[in-house]
């Protein structure tokens, strides 16, 4: 329980941060509408989830490989090949996410302790923490990708190329028929 839960961290914050902060905004906007009064520090905190809900989407993302990559040259080489040539050029994609995590850290270090968000009086320094944590957690996954598939041999589809109607079908779940 407790690895499925570690495994999945990014996907899970990223679902408890969406329905948090969509939350808050639409109690602002309830707030603003019918009471004709705005509550100042929600703006600002839905905000600084936002933005720690995408970077933690794109550790999820790392993790079940869907970021972006120009593939066409890929097709008349073997998926071995393409495996290879792919860890390749995540070695990049990790050198940058380590040199990222340092800058960070070295921002993060040399930030005056009494810089606050504006309305929520908060040090700053917990907000931007999300620097280096998801640059750690996607230098993870990807290292995690390369692994299996590496060294495990494990082929990581394509998010693009699952078919969601066989998906449907292992789970069994019931089709929709026309009179529905």
């Amino acid at each position: 329980m407790i690895l499925k839960v570690l495994n999945n961290i990014e996907s899970i914050l990223c679902r408890i941060l969406l329905v948090f902060f969509v939350s808050i905004l639409f109690v602002q906007i309830i707030s603003r509408e019918i009471f004709g009064h705005s509550i100042s520090w929600i703006e600002e905190l839905s905000v600084y989830m936002f933005v720690w809900f995408v970077f933690l989407g794109a550790s999820h993302a790392a993790k079940i490989s869907a970021h972006n990559r120009v593939t066409f040259q890929f097709k008349f080489l073997s998926e071995r090949t393409v495996a290879w040539i792919e860890g390749f050029a995540d070695l990049f994609w990790i050198f940058f996410n380590l040199y990222f995590i340092a800058l960070s850290i070295s921002f993060l270090g040399r930030m005056n302790a009494f810089q606050k968000a504006q309305t929520l009086g908060v040090p700053l320094k917990y907000f931007y923490m999300i620097l280096p944590v998801a640059f750690a957690l996607m230098t993870f996954r990807i290292l995690q990708v390369n692994y299996a598939r590496l060294v495990k041999r494990e082929r990581i589809v394509d998010p693009d190329e699952i078919d969601l109607d066989q998906v449907a079908e292992d789970l069994h779940v019931p089709r929709p028929t026309a009179a529905q």
